[in-house]
């Protein structure tokens, strides 16, 4: 073979540049590329085998080899594969593929929006490797029969120079790397592993990394292992692979020490092609909800993480692995926006995980019960984020009620219709709201738990979509099954008498007063707070700094329980000048004592609670 020399056909002087600035921020992905290369190789040789038009030579098994030499300053790759010829290398090496150098440079040179776009997608990936190489050599044996081998040089990517290759023996293709100076990183073997690590764990062919600064005194023999899984769990059969498998796969790829609380194995040959694994995993408390790691994958090649335009938002509160073989290896966001066939994935996807909550309600319901803790979030903020998702899943959404059970809205709605229709009480502080608690327990009604940072969003959006249904917390109404029925005793101008009493010792810290029946007598007085008003400053609170142009305070109403023995003696002495002093003292411990049953006093508030608590121990003693 005479040694041949000329030009790159294409107008490298724009490409070249342009391909070292896209990839710069992500500089090791000539790594994915090469070894993708490689891997392609054998496949392809493989199938030949398997088409009875290629000889299995009955070589080692099929491998590619990233080997590390220092000393050279070198980075090599080599496969077992299907080789080129020199007119293949010609063809695939010094033809870029795709046509109108200068249509493509014009297109792209404005619109670099990611950083590995043009990789790939136009058959470029083996030209990666000029960003971080002075020269580059390829030495390539074809698999057929009486090929020569064949060594390829370019120093500059825009020269080269084909001559018979003095290295290659057998089929396959090795690409060396001499690297540039501020690309030495590379020349470290933890670099090297890391890398294929993130991007090549799962591809179809063993891959082995070999570094020749190995200390020569180390005469252990202890077995070389491929660093990556040519058989990942996602490409198995759902009812081929066992629990304890999954739990592996997820520890080994997510670097986790804790177990999901489950996961959904997903298996799709039609309409189009996608496999993967998605977990839910296990939260300590609501604030550990960040964004997760779902793993995209083209044919077992890591592509990116966390991919909101092919896996839903909400999704990404997960972990898991996508494999997509349909979706381009590199591809712009804007493309995946735009495409048709990502947004029936994108779809698919959602339908998969209603259907594995519905699965787990109807057939695993008390373990349900148990996940639901950690994944109501979750869940909670998909419905908010897709309302197809809601739509879906809204029959097994649960609640957990005052009595520590968990039921559905509709479970709630069918005990309790006959007694407050279509409200929905629900609690924030079981703490807090304790004395509204023992209330609803004792005469024999329900509420729901929603103390979660989300549930101010979730339940106004189960208004929005449950028409007629309205949530009201336990302090923000009373419900008529805590009203003494039989008609009132007190006349209307005595409880205006009270409420005027009241309000002219509140200090302005109520703003409605009502006197009712209630059944419990024991109860002086409880606060009402406005549900609306209460929902709005809690908007408002949390984009604090922002001015919204509300300037709300809290509504409170004191519901004055005219049955209660201590406001009938307050009533029949309110007239007694000598008893005014006391009686305002009782009047402003029963207003106190109603607000801390709803909420925490002000410092100065408590302070004064506990002066008056102290005042009115020492009156009692000296009786």
């Amino acid at each position: 073979m005479s040694v041949q020399k000329g030009s790159i056909s294409i107008h490298t002087e724009n490409i070249f540049p342009i391909i070292k600035k896209w990839l710069y921020s992500d500089k090791d992905i000539f790594i994915r590329e090469l070894i993708s290369n490689g891997c392609d190789a054998v496949s392809k040789y493989k199938r030949l085998v398997s088409l009875g038009e290629a000889n299995d030579d009955g070589e080692n098994k099929y491998k590619i080899t990233v080997s590390i030499d220092k000393e050279e300053g070198t980075l090599c790759f080599t496969d077992n594969g299907i080789g080129m010829t020199e007119e293949e290398v010609e063809k695939y090496i010094n033809q870029v593929a795709f046509s109108g150098a200068e249509d493509f440079f014009n297109k792209y040179k404005d619109k670099m929006e990611e950083a590995n776009d043009i990789i790939g997608h136009f058959g470029l990936g083996f030209y990666s490797s000029f960003m971080v190489s002075k020269k580059v050599q390829i030495d390539t044996m074809s698999y057929v029969e009486n090929a020569e081998p064949v060594r390829w040089v370019s120093e500059d990517g825009l020269e080269y120079e084909i001559s018979k290759s003095d290295t290659r023996t057998g089929r396959g293709t090795s690409i060396t790397l001499y690297l540039d100076d501020d690309s030495k990183e590379f020349l470290n073997e933890y670099e090297v592993r890391t890398v294929i690590e993130k991007y090549c764990s799962f591809l179809p062919v063993e891959i082995y990394l070999e570094a020749s600064d190995k200390d020569e005194n180390d005469n252990s023999e202890l077995e070389v292992k491929p660093l990556n899984d040519v058989n990942p769990l996602w490409l198995k059969s759902p009812k081929d692979c066992t629990d304890e498998e999954y739990k592996d796969f997820y520890r080994k790829v997510f670097n986790s020490f804790d177990e999901p609380l489950f996961w959904i194995h997903l298996n799709v040959d039609y309409p189009f092609n996608l496999k993967g694994i998605l977990y839910f995993p296990k939260l300590n408390n609501e604030f550990e909800l960040v964004e997760g790691k779902v793993k995209l994958y083209n044919n077992q090649v890591f592509v990116a993480d966390n991919i909101k335009e092919v896996i839903p938002e909400f999704l990404l509160l997960l972990k898991g692995v996508i494999d997509c073989p349909d979706l381009p290896l590199n591809v712009s966001r804007s493309f995946l926006q735009n495409d048709r066939d990502v947004s029936k994935i994108s779809k698919h996807i959602v339908k998969k995980v209603a259907d594995k909550l519905k699965s787990l309600f109807n057939n695993e319901r008390e373990e349900y019960n148990k996940f639901w803790d950690d994944i109501q979030v979750f869940i909670k903020f998909g419905c908010l984020k897709d309302e197809g998702f809601y739509e879906k899943i809204k029959d097994y959404i649960l609640f957990k009620d005052i009595e520590g059970n968990h039921i559905t809205l509709n479970d709630y709605k069918e005990v309790s219709k006959e007694k407050h229709e279509n409200k929905v009480f629900y609690i924030s502080d079981e703490k807090q709201q304790s004395q509204y608690i023992k209330l609803f327990k004792d005469y024999g009604l329900n509420a729901i738990v929603l103390d979660s940072s989300i549930d101010n969003h979730f339940i106004s959006f189960m208004e929005y979509k449950e028409a007629g249904t309205s949530f009201n917390r336990i302090d923000s109404d009373i419900s008529d099954v805590l009203k003494n029925k039989e008609e009132s005793s007190m006349e209307d101008e005595d409880k205006n008498q009270l409420k005027d009493l009241f309000k002219s010792i509140s200090e302005g810290k109520i703003k409605e007063y009502s006197v009712e029946s209630l059944k419990n007598e024991e109860i002086p007085a409880m606060i009402l707070v406005s549900e609306h008003t209460r929902r709005m400053m809690e908007m408002q609170s949390r984009f604090a700094g922002m001015d919204l142009g509300m300037n709300l305070q809290e509504e409170k109403t004191l519901v004055i329980n005219e049955k209660n023995p201590i406001i009938q003696k307050i009533l029949s002495l309110k007239d007694n000048e000598e008893k005014k002093e006391n009686i305002d003292l009782i009047c402003n411990q029963i207003i106190d004592l109603a607000l801390l049953s709803n909420k925490e006093l002000k410092p100065e508030e408590l302070e004064s609670f506990i002066q008056r608590s102290n005042k009115l121990m020492g009156m009692v003693i000296s009786l």
